[in-house]
């Protein structure tokens, strides 16, 4: 059981670095959880790859139908008060980013839904973070 942040998410999407072993990863997990936020920042990327020329429309489409394949067989927690009120409380490693705030306090909240959840993210400010929380780490 998994929480996808955004970081790991967008390497296996863009196949960057440890790309492979992420996609290894959400394959093997029997469940994925993924916030609205990123959705968000996933598609926002695309735009910005493609609007830079660093991805061509056509691949930046092919991606993005990707993406919304893989998030069709993924639990998505929308962003709504309980995320919004712990994101606003005080991380463990202050200060953390605002995004950062939305993402652990999404990953919280999932595992008072789902003992367990293990987060699933590459940036190391949040893993830091999630550690000091004893929020399991992937990868």
């Amino acid at each position: 059981m998994l929480y996808a942040e955004s970081s790991a998410v967008l390497a296996w999407l863009l196949d960057e670095g440890p790309g492979a072993r992420i996609r290894q990863i959400l394959s093997a997990a029997d469940v994925v959880i993924a916030s609205d936020l990123t959705l968000i920042e996933c598609d926002r990327v695309l735009i910005r790859a493609a609007a830079l020329g660093d991805l061509t429309e056509g691949d930046a489409a092919d991606r993005r139908a990707h993406i919304a394949s893989a998030a069709a067989n993924w639990h998505v927690l929308r962003i709504g008060a309980e995320v919004v009120d712990r994101a606003r409380q005080p991380f463990p490693g202050d200060p953390i980013r605002t995004l950062d705030a939305i993402h652990l306090a999404s990953a919280l909240v999932a595992r008072t839904a789902v003992p367990g959840v293990a987060l699933l993210s590459l940036d190391e400010r949040i893993r830091g973070a999630a550690q000091r929380l004893g929020i399991p780490l992937q990868p």
